[in-house]
C-alpha cells in the first residue's frame, strides 16, 4: 500500500472516532425508564404531539427552538444552541442554568448514569419517531 493510502485510511479511521455516540455506555432500555421523568412535557414516537413541551424525535443534531408548532420562550429560541449529546446533558442536568429563561422548570437530572442512560435512549430516536 502506498504512503498516500496508507495516510488516507488513517485519516478515514479516525474521522470515524468522532461518530460513535458520546454516551456509549448508556442503557437505551434504562433510559427508556428514565425518560418517563420527561412524559408529563414531552412525547416521543410516530404519533408524537407536542404538549406542554415540544416533541423530542430526532433531538440530537436539531438546532434548538425549531420544533414546527410549539410555543417556545424566547431563550430557548435565542440560545444559538443545537442539542448534541453534550449540549443536551448539560441542559438535562440543570436547565435553567444552561438557558436563563427557559420555561422548561424540571430541575435535572444530577445522576450520571441516568444521564448516560437517558441520553442512549435520545440518540435513538429518529426524527420521524422510530427507533424507540
Amino acid at each position: 500500500m502506498s504512503n498516500i493510502l496508507k495516510i488516507a485510511a488513517a485519516a478515514a479511521s479516525l474521522a470515524f472516532v468522532g461518530v460513535a455516540p458520546a454516551f456509549a455506555d448508556g442503557d437505551a432500555a434504562a433510559g427508556k425508564a428514565v425518560f418517563n421523568q420527561c412524559k408529563a412535557c414531552h412525547q416521543v414516537g410516530p404519533d408524537a404531539k407536542n404538549g406542554v413541551g415540544p416533541i423530542l424525535n430526532g433531538i440530537v443534531g436539531r438546532k434548538a427552538g425549531e420544533v414546527p408548532g410549539y410555543n417556545y420562550s424566547d431563550a430557548n429560541k435565542g440560545s444559538g444552541l443545537t442539542w448534541d449529546e453534550a449540549t443536551l446533558r448539560s441542559y438535562l442536568t440543570d436547565p435553567k442554568a444552561k438557558v436563563p429563561g427557559t420555561k422548561m422548570i424540571f430541575p435535572g437530572i444530577k445522576r450520571e448514569k441516568q444521564l448516560d442512560d437517558l441520553m442512549a435512549y435520545l440518540v435513538g430516536i429518529k426524527a420521524d419517531g422510530s427507533g424507540i
